[in-house]
C-alpha cells in the first residue's frame, strides 16, 4: 500500500466542502491546486487549506495563463449549476452551463488517473451532460478514459441533509474503476437533532461579532469566523414572529390562521409545502441552499426556535467541522455554505478513490 501523497486538483472549489471530505477520508490526499472564481470563497479555501495554492479567478484565465500542475491523481469539482438548477427560472443558454468544457480541457491537459464531477441532479438530464458524455466517448483525446454516473443522496452517506447530486466518476484505462460508495445511513439517517447537538436555541446579534479582516488576492474581506461566531440571528418584524410561532415542527405556511396569511398566500392555497416551513428534529433537513437564512425561501425555520437556521447550523448540516473558518460578508458566507458539496458525501467518495489508488 502506497504512503505517497495522492495529488488532487480541485476545480470550481468553492469554500472547500469537497476537499474537506477528501482530507477527512485520509491525510494522503493533498490538494496541489484549487481554482475558484468567487474571491471570498477562494479566501476561505486558502485559509483552511494553507498548503494548497489557490487561483482566485475564472478557470478560463487559469487555463490560459498558468502552468498546470503535473502528475495529478484526482480531479474533483462541480461546475456552477445555476443555469440548469431546478430551483427558479432555468436558462439552458446560461454561460455557466458550459464550464464543463473547461473541466474537460483540464482533464485533457493533465491526464488524471481519476476525475469526479459533482453537480445538481438535473445535470444528469441536461444537454450539457449529454455533450460532456459524448465528448468523453467519442473524442480521441479521451480514448483512455471510461466513466459512469449516478444520483447520490447525501443523507445516505451520513449528512444530516437530504441533498441529491449527480456524480460522474471517470478513470484512466491503467486504473481500476473506483467502486461507488455503499450507503452507510440509508436506513438510519442522521437528523437535524444530531446536527444541532450542543447548539443553543438563542442566537447572538450580528452586530456583536468582533470586527476582523483578512486579505486575499489584494482584496480585504471580513473574517475569518467559525463555530458559534456564526450563530447570529436576524431582526424580524412582529408579524413574522407571530407567523413563526403559529407553525409547528414539520409544519409550513398552510398551518397559518387566515389573519397571519400574506395576501398572495390567500389566493394561492397550493404550491410548495416548504415555503415558511419548519424543520423536523427527527429527520434530515431539506437541501441547504444559499438563502437558508430566509424562511420564505424554503423549510428553513428552526425545529423549535422562532427563527430561521443560522449560518453555524447550516454549516453543521453540510458537515463542516466547527473549526472550519469562513471569510466574507454574511451573504457571501451563506453562499459558500449553500453551494458546498456536503462533507460526508465527499468523504464517502474519497474513501473509494483511496482504495482504488492504494490497493
Amino acid at each position: 500500500m502506497t504512503s505517497r501523497p495522492i495529488r488532487v486538483l480541485d476545480l470550481f472549489s468553492g469554500a472547500g466542502g469537497f476537499a474537506q471530505g477528501f482530507h477527512e477520508a485520509d491525510d494522503r490526499f493533498v490538494t496541489v491546486q484549487a481554482v475558484e472564481m468567487d474571491l471570498a470563497a477562494a479566501a476561505t479555501y486558502s485559509l483552511n487549506f494553507p498548503h494548497a495554492p489557490v487561483f482566485g479567478g475564472r478557470i478560463q484565465d487559469w487555463l490560459a495563463t498558468e502552468k498546470l500542475p503535473t502528475n495529478i491523481d484526482v480531479i474533483i469539482g462541480g461546475p456552477p449549476c445555476q443555469g440548469f438548477s431546478t430551483l427558479g427560472k432555468q436558462d439552458v443558454a446560461d454561460e455557466r452551463n458550459f464550464l464543463w468544457e473547461q473541466y474537460a480541457e483540464t482533464i485533457r491537459r493533465t491526464r488524471p488517473k481519476i476525475f469526479i464531477v459533482e453537480n445538481v441532479a438535473a445535470f444528469a438530464k441536461s444537454p450539457q451532460f449529454q455533450q460532456f458524455s459524448t465528448m468523453l466517448d467519442e473524442d480521441p483525446a479521451f480514448s483512455e478514459y471510461s466513466f459512469d454516473h449516478r444520483i447520490l443522496n447525501s443523507a445516505d452517506y451520513g449528512a444530516p441533509q437530504a441533498r441529491k447530486r449527480a456524480v460522474m466518476i471517470g478513470h484512466r484505462s491503467d486504473v481500476a474503476a473506483p467502486h461507488w460508495p455503499e450507503p452507510s445511513h440509508a436506513e438510519s439517517p442522521r437528523t437535524v437533532a444530531h446536527a444541532f447537538s450542543g447548539i443553543p436555541h438563542e442566537v447572538v446579534s450580528a452586530d456583536t461579532i468582533e470586527p476582523r479582516s483578512t486579505t486575499f488576492g489584494g482584496v480585504q474581506f471580513n473574517g475569518p469566523y467559525s463555530g458559534l461566531e456564526l450563530h447570529f440571528g436576524r431582526d424580524y418584524r412582529e408579524l413574522s414572529l407571530k407567523r413563526f410561532a403559529a407553525i409547528p415542527e414539520g409544519g409550513n405556511r398552510f398551518d397559518l390562521p387566515d389573519e397571519l396569511l400574506a395576501p398572495c398566500w390567500r389566493s394561492h392555497r397550493s404550491g410548495s409545502g416548504d415555503v415558511m416551513g419548519r424543520m423536523h428534529w427527527t429527520k434530515p433537513s431539506v437541501t441547504v441552499r444559499t438563502e437558508f437564512f430566509k424562511p420564505e425561501k424554503g423549510r428553513y425555520l428552526h425545529p423549535e426556535a422562532d427563527r430561521a437556521i443560522t449560518h453555524h447550523e447550516a454549516a453543521r448540516l453540510q458537515g463542516f467541522p466547527d473549526d472550519f473558518q469562513f471569510v466574507g460578508s454574511r451573504t457571501a458566507i451563506a453562499r459558500q455554505i449553500g453551494n458546498a458539496v456536503p462533507v460526508p458525501l465527499g468523504r464517502a467518495i474519497a474513501a473509494e478513490v483511496l482504495k482504488t489508488l492504494t490497493e
